[in-house]
């Protein structure tokens, strides 16, 4: 935890996932006072990793501070559902269910009246900005305005973990940050955009000379492992399956990992290692993504491991940000 001045910050954590946000933020020296999550395999894997959190296994809907003990917490983050806004998906904005839970953030933040949370983090796909020609971001811009908070087009950055980080992961998300009227001069905020120029070595994420188990392999009878096997040409690459094409990504580089990786071929990404061609294994995918030290208890299915690293919000571009944002807490509340 960091003293700021005699203060320390907390966070609340809504739609958390297993933690990404958290983690991040914990690493910045903001920890978590309460997270709020559905699914109950998420939970299970939050709670493992995070034993001394307040994890509450809810609906975001059924969630009220008249049938919750959530403590007021100075930042609240968010990384609310994306499918809805994502460019590859429907594209059905606020009229999804999913989309419209953006609204029960909203909801949580009035009920706490005057000890909201002083800053807002939130986190989704970058077609968030420019679906309906623009349409999505003016009203959660309006929400997020009419709540109390400054916020506009300056609060936002889709930030690639590739370029500022040591992860040798490409992944774009879209960050946006939003501050509290009442606690703060204004809504200016420097996101981080320092690029990493050192070059990444993918062996330091993946074990290109080791062995898996004999699940991650492909069979050589197996239609995709024909497939990829034709475009191997290098052995420490990634290659990644997208249903009925195989793409070899630069060296050094994986592909952005998402939640479909364990749910079939789709997005799947394959490397070669000494024992044959397999998919990556989940604590691969976890090293990729800057989890670190992390488990996955036992009670957890394989598919629905992958599925929670690929919804997972990336711990070092988390991080990032939440220095940035107790920096402007430090600058403005805490002198």
């Amino acid at each position: 935890m960091m003293p700021l001045c005699g203060r320390s910050l907390r966070a609340g954590a809504l739609f958390s996932g297993i933690g990404g946000f958290c983690m991040g933020f914990h690493r910045a020296g903001v920890p978590t006072g309460w997270a709020i999550e559905m699914d109950p395999f998420a939970v299970a894997t939050y709670k493992a990793n995070f034993p001394t959190v307040d994890t509450l296994q809810r609906d975001v809907r059924d969630v009220s501070l008249n049938n919750t003990n959530l403590e007021p917490v100075d930042i609240l983050h968010a990384g609310f559902p994306c499918q809805s806004f994502s460019q590859a998906g429907s594209r059905q904005g606020f009229h999804d269910p999913r989309g419209r839970l953006f609204y029960e953030i909203i909801r949580i933040i009035r009920e706490f009246g005057e000890t909201k949370p002083k800053a807002l983090i939130l986190e989704n796909t970058p077609y968030l900005r420019y679906g309906e020609r623009g349409a999505w971001f003016l009203e959660l811009q309006r929400e997020i305005q009419k709540a109390g908070y400054w916020f506009r087009e300056a609060n936002c950055a889709e930030l690639n973990t590739y370029d500022i980080t040591a992860l040798p992961q490409q992944r774009v998300r879209l960050f946006m940050v939003a501050f509290c009227m009442k606690h703060f001069r204004s809504g200016k905020f420097s996101f981080p955009n320092d690029k990493i120029t050192d070059p990444k070595r993918l062996e330091d994420y993946i074990d290109f000379d080791g062995s898996q188990y004999d699940e991650y392999y492909l069979h050589w009878e197996n239609r995709y492992y024909r497939m990829i096997s034709r475009r191997v040409n290098d052995e420490k690459r990634v290659y990644q399956l997208r249903k009925y094409e195989v793409r070899a990504k630069d060296p050094g580089v994986c592909p952005t990992l998402t939640a479909n990786m364990g749910l079939g071929g789709h997005n799947v990404p394959f490397v070669v290692d000494r024992r044959g061609l397999r998919k990556l294994t989940e604590q691969e995918c976890l090293k990729l993504q800057g989890f670190g030290q992390f488990v996955f208890p036992d009670e957890v299915p394989r598919a629905r491991r992958y599925t929670q690293v690929g919804n997972a919000v990336t711990v070092p571009v988390a991080e990032l940000v939440a220095q940035r944002v107790v920096e402007k807490f430090r600058q403005e509340l805490f002198q």
